[in-house]
């Protein structure tokens, strides 16, 4: 039986992740290496390619040893970026334009008295640097019931998205916080952050998904965007996630006709050709 393979359109890079890449490496050259404090994108293939040309990701502020540090893609707080300045280091920002826009979305709604709730995981960086625009006024969560049992609430709240979050998944949080109870009386501003490239890219792996006997997800284990797309398309065909080609598992090709091929935000496009180049060899 023949083996069919068809690309997702619009995979590899986003265009927020091409973005940082480019201003990583050319600082990078310019400096001869620099310091990244946290992972620039959630792909562990990028980082060691990045690292060949002397990019070094640090975890913590007091373990950069430069005078440069460049921040990821996720952004961060304020706070951090002052706190790195107080040490006489430079900062070079690299966060995602549309990164950008939910959290200046965050700032305007505390400089006009709302509270803001983020629908996105709590422990993300994008997530952490969003809340550093609430001046303290900011919750994270993906459960609607851990706001709506609250028993006082402010009076106007804001509510946004992590950038990389599933648009029905947001609509279903609003949808609760408005059905609610609780949030009778309440001013609520809802925004849309969910990036466009996200959104593109979650429903051409969809119309994949659909036409498809098994889907690969190439991109990072800790890749929020890319565990997304396993969570949408799995709705629909037998789905697995990937970093590497040689995570492939040969029983997943068993009886399969048409095999979909998408990939998360930060996965390079040399990732991609490598499993498709071991899909082939293995039918």
């Amino acid at each position: 039986m023949t083996l069919e393979i068809k690309k997702a359109n619009g995979i590899g890079f986003c265009l927020g992740v091409r973005r940082a890449i480019d201003i990583l490496e050319r600082v990078a050259a310019e400096y001869g290496g620099v310091e990244t404090l946290g992972a620039v994108v959630h792909n562990q293939q990028v980082l060691r390619r990045l690292a060949d040309i002397g990019v070094k990701v640090v975890k913590d502020i007091s373990d950069i040893k430069g005078g440069v540090v460049v921040t990821s893609s996720h952004g961060v707080s304020p706070q951090v970026i002052e706190e790195i300045r107080s040490r006489g280091i430079e900062v070079v920002d690299t966060t995602c334009p549309f990164v950008k826009r939910a959290q200046v979305a965050a700032r305007r709604l505390t400089e006009s008295g709302f509270s803001t709730i983020v629908y996105g995981d709590t422990g993300h960086p994008e997530v952490k640097g969003i809340l550093g625009r609430t001046q303290g006024k900011g919750t994270a969560t993906l459960d609607a019931t851990e706001i709506t049992l609250r028993k006082k609430l402010p009076r106007r709240l804001g509510v946004l998205s992590q950038t990389t979050q599933i648009p029905s998944g947001f609509a279903d949080f609003v949808r609760k916080l408005i059905a609610s109870p609780s949030f009778k009386d309440t001013e609520l501003r809802i925004i849309d952050t969910i990036c466009h490239d996200i959104r593109q890219r979650q429903s051409n792996s969809l119309g994949l998904a659909k036409e498809s006997d098994l889907v690969i997800v190439v991109g990072g284990h800790t890749s929020a965007n890319s565990r997304h797309l396993v969570e949408l398309c799995s709705t629909l065909t037998e789905t697995h996630l990937v970093e590497t080609a040689d995570e492939i598992q040969p029983s997943w090709l068993e009886g399969k006709r048409f095999i979909g091929v998408t990939s998360g935000a930060s996965t390079d496009e040399q990732t991609i050709d490598e499993v498709i180049a071991k899909l082939e060899a293995m039918a």
